[in-house]
């Protein structure tokens, strides 16, 4: 029992006053709350819980698991053991990059000897003598400038003509618009195989077959489905409300696709000619068919080398190794826009 007494004393204006009286250990008890003051207090108290609630259910469903999975990605690439798998894919996709260079690097009669890891511990075996025969040799030399004039004329023209092709597809109203786009998509699954023979007979009556123009026009012919495709998708996802202000500032579409469209897809252009340069630096077969040997590149000048001398190692080693670095050059020297490209459109 605390002792605590309360008193009702009713004063002149009729208004009744609580009088508390000291309990036993000399405190005031604290006033008892009124029924609506408790009520009020409890409304009160459940508002910063409402509120709460509301912020709790205002968070997006999908923000934190997706930064707990973004997390644990994120975790995985960095541990160690997948840093290991990846020193290892790289490993083995260098080893035979090296082998080849030491090879070419080392005499014929080393070659057939001992193999080309001999030359770690030993680098007196190294020389530059294969290239210099290389570069003496006619024949090789002939097919890497043959490559250069396929190689850099065929990517050229099917850059320009799908950048003008996508931009057209993407921007312009005319007739039949959508159905040729659709054509040029179906064209993308008619395998190169099945064009090889009529289109060589063609090139024959028409008098291209075996010569460079020839097979120029046939990478080009089936180089441009895939880089329309590409470039119109890429145009495509400009924002239409630029293009129309340039309209309205008086632009040509000739000077909207010079100056706006085309910066807007350097990336997707770099990676397109990049694509383009690889597969027609590399290509054998469509050469092997329409060129002859004063045309021919340079993939088809090392099989013939193959041919002809077996294991002439000392002059395919130096070729094969020639051949490969100008498409490493291309790719180091924009690879910058090459990861553009293949990045855009893939974060919103």
């Amino acid at each position: 029992m605390s002792g605590h007494s309360t008193v009702e004393r009713r004063g002149p204006s009729g208004r009744t006053t609580a009088l508390r009286r000291v309990g036993r250990s000399g405190r005031p008890s604290a006033p008892q709350p009124s029924a609506s003051q408790a009520s009020s207090s409890q409304a009160s108290s459940a508002q910063p819980s409402a509120h709460a609630s509301t912020r709790l259910s205002a968070t997006p469903p999908g923000s934190a698991p997706g930064r707990r999975r973004g997390g644990r990605i994120s975790r995985l690439l960095g541990s160690s053991l997948v840093q290991g798998v990846l020193i290892l894919v790289a490993l083995v996709w260098i080893t035979p990059l090296a082998g080849l260079l030491l090879s070419s690097l080392r005499s014929e009669q080393d070659n057939a000897t001992e193999g080309w890891w001999t030359a770690l511990t030993d680098p007196s075996q190294l020389s530059l003598d294969n290239y210099s025969a290389l570069l003496r040799d006619s024949g090789i030399g002939a097919a890497f400038w043959n490559t250069v004039l396929i190689s850099v004329p065929t990517t050229l023209l099917v850059v320009v003509i799908a950048a003008l092709a996508g931009y057209a597809f993407a921007w312009l109203e005319f007739p039949g618009r959508d159905a040729v786009f659709l054509v040029v998509v179906g064209l993308l699954v008619v395998p190169v195989q099945i064009g090889l023979l009529p289109v060589a007979k063609l090139f024959g009556a028409v008098g291209l077959f075996g010569t460079i123009a020839g097979v120029v026009l046939f990478h080009v012919a089936y180089g441009l489905p895939f880089a329309i495709f590409l470039l119109r998708n890429y145009f495509a996802e400009i924002p239409r409300e630029m293009l129309e202000a340039a309209r309205m500032d008086g632009g040509s579409e000739w000077r909207i696709f010079s100056r706006l469209v085309l910066p807007l897809g350097r990336p997707a252009i770099a990676s397109l000619a990049i694509f383009q340069f690889l597969w027609v630096w590399n290509d054998m077969l469509v050469a092997l068919l329409f060129a002859d040997t004063g045309s021919q590149p340079l993939t088809v000048a090392l099989q013939s080398q193959m041919r002809q001398f077996g294991s002439n190692i000392g002059v395919l080693a130096p070729g094969a190794f020639l051949s490969l670095m100008v498409p490493l050059v291309v790719f180091f020297a924009f690879q910058r826009h090459f990861v553009q490209g293949v990045m855009a459109g893939s974060v919103k």
